[in-house]
Protein backbone atom coordinates (compact mmCIF):
# COMPACT_ATOMS: atom_id res chain seq x y z
CA UNK A 1 0.00 0.00 0.00
CA UNK A 2 0.90 3.54 -1.02
CA UNK A 3 2.15 5.72 1.70
CA UNK A 4 -0.15 8.48 2.31
CA UNK A 5 1.32 12.03 1.78
CA UNK A 6 0.05 15.19 3.33
CA UNK A 7 0.83 18.68 2.38
CA UNK A 8 2.40 20.36 5.24
CA UNK A 9 1.44 24.05 5.47
CA UNK A 10 5.12 24.98 5.65
CA UNK A 11 5.21 24.41 2.04
CA UNK A 12 3.26 27.08 1.53
CA UNK A 13 4.09 29.43 4.10
CA UNK A 14 2.96 33.08 2.41
CA UNK A 15 -0.34 31.39 1.53
CA UNK A 16 -3.80 30.74 3.69
CA UNK A 17 -5.00 27.89 4.92
CA UNK A 18 -7.74 27.81 1.88
CA UNK A 19 -5.02 28.07 -0.67
CA UNK A 20 -3.23 25.30 0.85
CA UNK A 21 -6.35 22.88 1.24
CA UNK A 22 -6.96 24.07 -2.47
CA UNK A 23 -3.48 23.39 -3.52
CA UNK A 24 -3.36 19.92 -2.05
CA UNK A 25 -6.03 18.86 -3.81
CA UNK A 26 -5.42 19.96 -7.40
CA UNK A 27 -2.25 18.25 -7.35
CA UNK A 28 -3.29 14.51 -5.67
CA UNK A 29 -2.11 14.64 -1.97
CA UNK A 30 -3.87 12.38 0.42
CA UNK A 31 -4.11 15.36 3.60
CA UNK A 32 -3.04 18.75 4.10
CA UNK A 33 -1.79 20.59 7.29
CA UNK A 34 -2.82 23.43 8.31
CA UNK A 35 -1.09 26.59 10.04
CA UNK A 36 -3.56 28.35 12.66
CA UNK A 37 -2.74 31.24 14.33
CA UNK A 38 -5.18 31.80 17.19
CA UNK A 39 -4.57 35.43 17.05
CA UNK A 40 -5.90 35.85 13.65
CA UNK A 41 -8.11 32.73 13.02
CA UNK A 42 -12.05 33.77 13.46
CA UNK A 43 -15.10 31.83 12.72
CA UNK A 44 -15.00 33.34 9.27
CA UNK A 45 -11.96 31.60 9.19
CA UNK A 46 -13.35 28.28 10.41
CA UNK A 47 -16.48 28.31 8.07
CA UNK A 48 -14.46 29.19 4.57
CA UNK A 49 -11.75 26.29 4.77
CA UNK A 50 -14.75 23.85 6.18
CA UNK A 51 -16.39 24.84 3.33
CA UNK A 52 -12.90 24.41 0.87
CA UNK A 53 -12.22 20.78 2.51
CA UNK A 54 -15.78 19.80 1.89
CA UNK A 55 -15.52 21.07 -2.02
CA UNK A 56 -12.25 18.86 -2.26
CA UNK A 57 -12.87 16.03 -0.26
CA UNK A 58 -9.38 16.81 1.80
CA UNK A 59 -8.98 15.83 5.67
CA UNK A 60 -6.74 17.14 7.46
CA UNK A 61 -4.04 15.35 8.87
CA UNK A 62 -2.71 18.09 11.44
CA UNK A 63 -3.01 21.51 12.27
CA UNK A 64 0.12 23.91 14.35
CA UNK A 65 1.28 25.27 16.09
CA UNK A 66 0.82 25.35 19.67
CA UNK A 67 4.55 26.44 21.05
CA UNK A 68 4.43 26.21 24.80
CA UNK A 69 6.13 28.74 26.11
CA UNK A 70 7.06 30.11 29.97
CA UNK A 71 4.60 33.01 29.19
CA UNK A 72 2.19 31.21 26.80
CA UNK A 73 -1.65 31.31 26.73
CA UNK A 74 -3.14 27.57 27.11
CA UNK A 75 -5.98 29.51 26.24
CA UNK A 76 -4.80 30.26 22.78
CA UNK A 77 -2.97 26.32 22.64
CA UNK A 78 -6.85 25.39 23.60
CA UNK A 79 -7.75 27.47 20.77
CA UNK A 80 -5.61 25.76 18.32
CA UNK A 81 -7.19 22.44 19.23
CA UNK A 82 -10.54 23.86 18.57
CA UNK A 83 -10.06 25.00 15.85
CA UNK A 84 -8.62 21.36 14.59
CA UNK A 85 -11.07 19.67 16.03
CA UNK A 86 -13.63 21.76 13.82
CA UNK A 87 -12.40 21.00 10.89
CA UNK A 88 -11.78 17.09 11.71
CA UNK A 89 -8.08 17.32 11.96
CA UNK A 90 -6.01 13.75 13.27
CA UNK A 91 -3.52 15.59 14.92
CA UNK A 92 -2.11 18.49 16.89
CA UNK A 93 1.53 19.93 16.60
CA UNK A 94 2.96 20.92 19.02
CA UNK A 95 6.49 21.99 20.41
CA UNK A 96 7.96 23.63 23.39
CA UNK A 97 10.48 26.19 24.69
CA UNK A 98 9.71 26.06 27.85
CA UNK A 99 13.30 25.10 29.98
CA UNK A 100 11.50 23.25 32.59
CA UNK A 101 10.48 19.36 31.44
CA UNK A 102 8.22 19.51 34.64
CA UNK A 103 6.14 22.35 33.44
CA UNK A 104 6.13 21.48 29.74
CA UNK A 105 4.96 18.00 30.70
CA UNK A 106 2.03 19.77 32.70
CA UNK A 107 1.25 21.81 29.67
CA UNK A 108 0.89 19.32 27.45
CA UNK A 109 -1.10 16.91 29.84
CA UNK A 110 -3.43 19.69 29.88
CA UNK A 111 -3.75 19.63 26.41
CA UNK A 112 -4.23 15.88 25.92
CA UNK A 113 -7.35 16.48 28.43
CA UNK A 114 -8.67 19.29 26.27
CA UNK A 115 -8.29 16.99 22.83
CA UNK A 116 -10.17 13.78 25.08
CA UNK A 117 -13.53 13.49 22.56
CA UNK A 118 -11.81 15.52 19.54
CA UNK A 119 -10.00 12.55 17.51
CA UNK A 120 -6.83 14.58 17.88
CA UNK A 121 -3.35 13.33 19.54
CA UNK A 122 -0.96 16.11 20.43
CA UNK A 123 2.04 15.66 18.81
CA UNK A 124 5.19 16.68 20.65
CA UNK A 125 7.83 17.92 17.69
CA UNK A 126 11.70 17.69 19.00
CA UNK A 127 14.28 20.18 17.69
CA UNK A 128 17.06 21.93 17.85
CA UNK A 129 15.60 25.30 18.56
CA UNK A 130 13.58 23.83 21.51
CA UNK A 131 14.15 23.36 24.79
CA UNK A 132 12.84 19.94 23.82
CA UNK A 133 15.99 19.23 21.52
CA UNK A 134 16.14 15.54 20.89
CA UNK A 135 14.00 12.24 20.41
CA UNK A 136 15.48 10.77 24.11
CA UNK A 137 14.04 14.18 25.52
CA UNK A 138 10.89 14.14 23.67
CA UNK A 139 10.37 10.83 25.00
CA UNK A 140 10.99 11.20 28.94
CA UNK A 141 8.28 14.01 28.68
CA UNK A 142 5.84 12.24 26.96
CA UNK A 143 6.27 9.32 29.47
CA UNK A 144 5.57 12.14 32.29
CA UNK A 145 2.36 13.42 30.57
CA UNK A 146 0.89 9.43 30.99
CA UNK A 147 -2.05 10.21 28.34
CA UNK A 148 -2.62 8.21 25.87
CA UNK A 149 -3.20 11.23 23.77
CA UNK A 150 0.39 12.58 23.57
CA UNK A 151 2.49 11.31 20.77
CA UNK A 152 5.69 12.27 19.20
CA UNK A 153 6.63 14.01 15.91
CA UNK A 154 9.91 12.78 13.86
CA UNK A 155 11.22 15.38 11.23
CA UNK A 156 14.43 13.60 9.70
CA UNK A 157 16.06 17.33 9.36
CA UNK A 158 15.35 17.50 13.22
CA UNK A 159 16.65 13.97 13.71
CA UNK A 160 19.68 14.95 12.12
CA UNK A 161 20.67 18.08 13.37
CA UNK A 162 19.70 16.86 17.14
CA UNK A 163 22.02 14.08 16.79
CA UNK A 164 19.10 11.58 17.41
CA UNK A 165 20.08 8.28 15.52
CA UNK A 166 18.00 6.24 13.13
CA UNK A 167 18.07 3.07 15.84
CA UNK A 168 16.49 5.67 18.73
CA UNK A 169 13.33 5.91 16.01
CA UNK A 170 13.32 2.33 15.27
CA UNK A 171 12.90 1.54 18.78
CA UNK A 172 10.17 3.90 19.49
CA UNK A 173 6.75 2.41 20.42
CA UNK A 174 4.87 2.67 17.39
CA UNK A 175 1.48 3.45 19.04
CA UNK A 176 3.31 7.36 19.84
CA UNK A 177 4.06 7.91 16.28
CA UNK A 178 0.68 8.51 14.71
CA UNK A 179 2.54 10.05 11.53
CA UNK A 180 5.38 11.80 10.82
CA UNK A 181 7.30 14.46 8.79
CA UNK A 182 9.33 13.65 5.63
CA UNK A 183 12.21 16.30 4.13
CA UNK A 184 15.47 16.04 3.00
CA UNK A 185 18.35 18.31 3.56
CA UNK A 186 22.29 19.46 3.45
CA UNK A 187 25.27 17.58 5.03
CA UNK A 188 26.49 21.19 6.72
CA UNK A 189 24.52 21.19 10.09
CA UNK A 190 24.48 25.02 11.88
CA UNK A 191 25.92 25.32 14.79
CA UNK A 192 23.37 25.03 17.34
CA UNK A 193 24.59 27.70 19.04
CA UNK A 194 23.45 29.90 16.46
CA UNK A 195 19.68 30.30 16.77
CA UNK A 196 19.20 32.34 13.27
CA UNK A 197 21.39 30.03 11.28
CA UNK A 198 19.44 27.00 12.98
CA UNK A 199 15.78 28.53 12.01
CA UNK A 200 17.47 29.21 8.75
CA UNK A 201 18.65 25.82 7.91
CA UNK A 202 14.57 24.32 9.00
CA UNK A 203 12.76 27.40 7.18
CA UNK A 204 14.73 28.44 4.23
CA UNK A 205 17.24 25.00 3.23
CA UNK A 206 15.16 22.12 3.15
CA UNK A 207 15.40 19.61 0.17
CA UNK A 208 13.58 17.54 -2.18
CA UNK A 209 13.90 13.79 -0.82
CA UNK A 210 16.74 12.81 -2.57
CA UNK A 211 18.55 15.61 -3.17
CA UNK A 212 20.03 15.92 0.32
CA UNK A 213 22.35 14.20 2.41
CA UNK A 214 20.12 13.29 5.27
CA UNK A 215 19.63 8.78 5.45
CA UNK A 216 16.22 8.83 4.45
CA UNK A 217 15.71 5.34 3.18
CA UNK A 218 16.89 3.88 6.56
CA UNK A 219 14.26 6.27 8.49
CA UNK A 220 11.75 5.44 6.62
CA UNK A 221 12.10 1.96 7.38
CA UNK A 222 12.60 2.42 10.67
CA UNK A 223 8.90 4.62 10.62
CA UNK A 224 5.75 2.45 11.23
CA UNK A 225 5.01 1.42 7.78
CA UNK A 226 1.13 2.59 7.82
CA UNK A 227 1.99 6.00 9.18
CA UNK A 228 1.24 8.89 6.72
CA UNK A 229 3.96 11.28 6.12
CA UNK A 230 3.47 15.00 6.35
CA UNK A 231 6.09 16.62 3.73
CA UNK A 232 7.12 19.40 5.31
CA UNK A 233 9.91 20.63 3.13
CA UNK A 234 10.72 24.29 3.81
CA UNK A 235 12.80 25.68 1.35
CA UNK A 236 13.36 29.44 -0.04
CA UNK A 237 14.49 27.99 -3.37
CA UNK A 238 11.28 26.53 -4.29
CA UNK A 239 9.46 29.46 -3.40
CA UNK A 240 11.67 31.33 -5.79
CA UNK A 241 11.11 28.69 -8.25
CA UNK A 242 7.63 27.90 -7.67
CA UNK A 243 5.23 31.41 -6.77
CA UNK A 244 2.23 29.64 -7.18
CA UNK A 245 0.83 27.22 -4.61
CA UNK A 246 -0.25 24.59 -7.20
CA UNK A 247 2.98 24.61 -8.92
CA UNK A 248 4.98 24.14 -6.01
CA UNK A 249 2.51 21.18 -4.15
CA UNK A 250 3.14 19.72 -7.46
CA UNK A 251 6.45 19.97 -7.62
CA UNK A 252 7.13 18.63 -3.98
CA UNK A 253 4.59 15.97 -4.73
CA UNK A 254 6.14 14.38 -7.81
CA UNK A 255 9.90 14.60 -5.80
CA UNK A 256 8.43 12.93 -3.29
CA UNK A 257 6.20 10.15 -4.65
CA UNK A 258 9.52 9.40 -7.37
CA UNK A 259 11.81 8.80 -4.81
CA UNK A 260 9.13 6.36 -2.79
CA UNK A 261 8.57 4.70 -5.61
CA UNK A 262 11.84 4.06 -6.81
CA UNK A 263 12.52 1.91 -3.42
CA UNK A 264 9.12 0.28 -3.82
Amino acid sequence: MARKLSLASGVLPEFGAVDVVEAGAATGFDAVGLWIDPAEWTPRSTREVRAALTRTGMPVLDVEVVWIKPDSSLDDHRKVIDVGAELGAGNVLCVSSDPDPGATADKLAALCRHAEGAGMRVALEFGIFTEVRNLKQALAVIGRVEHPLAAVLVDPIHVDRSGTTVAEVAAVDPALMPYAQFCDARAARPDPADFAAVIADAVDLREQCGAGSLPLAALLEALPSDIPLSIELRSAALREAFEHPVLRAKAVLAATRGWLEARA
